[in-house]
């Protein structure tokens, strides 16, 4: 029994005098070799002019990270790491509730995780922008609320793509003229923490959401610098606009992260990196503190390792917000991960486009679905008129950036218009926009009139919603089979819900994604095709050098 006493002394004093885990000073390092490599790539977007932020110190966003780690060690990481890796929210609950796990070490295994990977240069993927401070005190709080009744998203650490509003640090939409922009809780952001998610930090993206240069790489912003993919650093393309959320949850540095789309901005870097990417229908979800592109087509959405936890992040994300009238009366209260029960495919009818029928992968995946019990109907995709899609975008962003400006921004902000950001940048050019902004100039000098605009519109989201149509009502379809991004355009205008699931890789290594589209508000039907997929491929491999 005295042995035991003073065991019991030992590990008290040990726990006690538990060595301060420190950070080791982030030295920037010589990106010449990875920029010369790339100067020929037989992709633009891959042709980097640099790579580390000019803007941005990352040993401040250690400061935000060491203090909430000085009791988390390796020992802990390793461990933990069995529970945590590539673990499905459900799991990790388990685990939570069987107390191998909680909520506090989670968190403070993806921080670890973090700088594990983001103080090397030789790893690291310039994926997040900023780090929640008190992401660790609400973990502990987390753990002392908990409950029988829980959100499955409760206590799961989340990133936030760098364009959603989130207090306590900067919006910036990777933008120099944003760096200090500090902003109330976007309406999601409530939605989230409201169901019990800590949200863990501000993941990078394409400044500006990928509309302030032409040909720029994807998930380059001045911020946060070249975002990188973490199954080829320098290789493959993230994808964008959403490039460090899809990143980030590739390389397994949160439980899941927020993306944004306008056309193919979740898609895009979801099937990049081998995630599981929901572009919903535009009316489910507020953008109601979310730096716009276009109050058209703009929506938020969930990015995750499977889909599973798609359905749990899509749930808790979901709401009306009475100050973004496109959600009123549209955004049911339905949980959907509690549908996703059935693994086949029966009585489900999926259009299989016969252009895509020359892809390996998509030829062998939707073979995997017939076996399923799916009837596959081969369709030609029609032939639709989207000239004038850019024009779109312009005149939106022209009027709803200031809305954005007016009535989310934060009080240091003083721009009104597309124009005083040109002038804000054009002070410091190279440092502020070394790709130039081509595509804010075409916004302030589209002179198309109101009258025209509208007209525009009309035809655009009418001939989007022709495009499915042809198809699915000819056809009596279920979903529409589509390769990464290949139909974002159609599906944004048409305001249909698309899903992409890993697929498989290419011979060289690089990631896709199979890709479900379904008639609007048809989220849990597309859920429902994407898990019973999901569970017969279990095609997702995580990245060999982030094991």
């Amino acid at each position: 029994m005295k042995k035991l006493y003073y065991l019991l002394i030992l590990g008290l004093w040990a726990c006690e005098n538990k060595p301060d885990t420190k950070i080791d000073t982030w030295i920037p390092y010589d990106e010449t070799a990875i920029i010369s490599k790339n100067a020929e790539h037989e992709s633009e977007y891959m042709r980097y002019k640099l790579i580390q932020s000019k803007v941005s110190d990352r040993n401040d966003l250690w400061k935000q990270i060491e203090p909430q780690i000085s009791d988390f060690t390796a020992e802990d990481y390793e461990r933990l790491k069995p529970l945590v890796l590539e673990q499905d929210m459900m799991s990790m609950q388990n685990a939570i509730s069987e107390g191998k796990l909680s909520y506090k070490e989670l968190t403070q295994w993806y921080l670890y995780r973090i700088v594990l990977f983001e103080n090397d240069s030789l790893s690291t993927l310039n994926n997040i922008i900023s780090i929640n401070p008190d992401a660790v005190q609400e973990a502990i709080a987390r753990d002392e609320q908990i409950s029988e009744d829980i959100h499955p998203i409760y206590g799961m650490p989340i990133l936030l793509k760098d364009n959603i509003n989130f207090e306590g640090i900067p919006t910036t939409a990777g933008a120099v003229a944003l760096q200090y922009n500090m902003t109330d809780d976007a309406h999601i952001v409530k939605r989230l923490e409201n169901s019990g998610a800590i949200i863990l930090g501000k993941s990078s993206l394409s400044e500006w959401a990928n509309f302030l240069c032409d040909g720029c790489p994807n998930g380059y912003n001045a911020i946060g610098g070249q975002t990188l993919n973490p199954y080829g650093r320098g290789e493959f393309d993230t994808g964008g606009s959403s490039s460090g959320s899809g990143s980030a949850v590739a390389a397994n540095f949160s439980a899941g992260a927020i993306g944004t789309e306008t056309s193919g901005s979740i898609l895009s870097p979801s099937s990049s990196n081998s995630i599981v990417g929901l572009k919903p229908t535009v009316g489910l979800l507020s953008r109601g503190g979310i730096v716009p592109i276009s109050s058209t087509l703009d929506t938020p959405g969930p990015m995750t390792r499977n889909v599973m936890d798609n359905a749990i992040m899509l749930s808790a994300l979901t709401g009306e917000d009475a100050k973004d009238k496109v959600t009123m009366g549209k955004s049911p209260d339905i949980e959907y991960w509690k549908s996703l029960t059935e693994s086949n495919l029966e009585g489900m009818r999926l259009g299989v486009m016969k252009g895509f029928m020359e892809d390996s992968l998509y030829k062998a995946n939707i073979i995997q679905l017939e076996k399923l019990g799916a009837e596959l109907v081969e369709v030609e995709a029609p032939e639709v008129d989207l000239s004038g899609f850019l024009t779109l975008l312009n005149l939106d962003m022209k009027a709803d950036l200031p809305h954005y400006f007016e009535n989310y921004a934060g009080p240091s902000v003083e721009f009104e218009s597309i124009q005083d950001i040109i002038d804000f940048n054009l002070a410091d050019s190279a440092t502020r926009i070394p790709y130039g902004h081509a595509r804010f100039l075409g916004i302030v000098n589209d002179s198309t009139s109101a009258e025209a605009f509208d007209s525009l519109k009309s035809r655009l989201m009418s001939e989007g919603r022709r495009y499915f149509e042809i198809m699915m009502n000819e056809n009596n379809l279920d979903a529409v089979l589509s390769i990464n991004n290949w139909s974002a355009g159609y599906a944004a205008v048409a305001h249909h819900p698309a899903l992409t699931v890993p697929m498989g890789y290419e011979k060289n290594g690089q990631p896709k994604g199979i890709t479900f589209i379904a008639e609007p508000f048809s989220e849990e039907k597309l859920l429902k095709i994407a898990y019973a997929f999901e569970k017969a491929t279990k095609a997702r491999k995580i990245p060999a050098d982030y094991r």
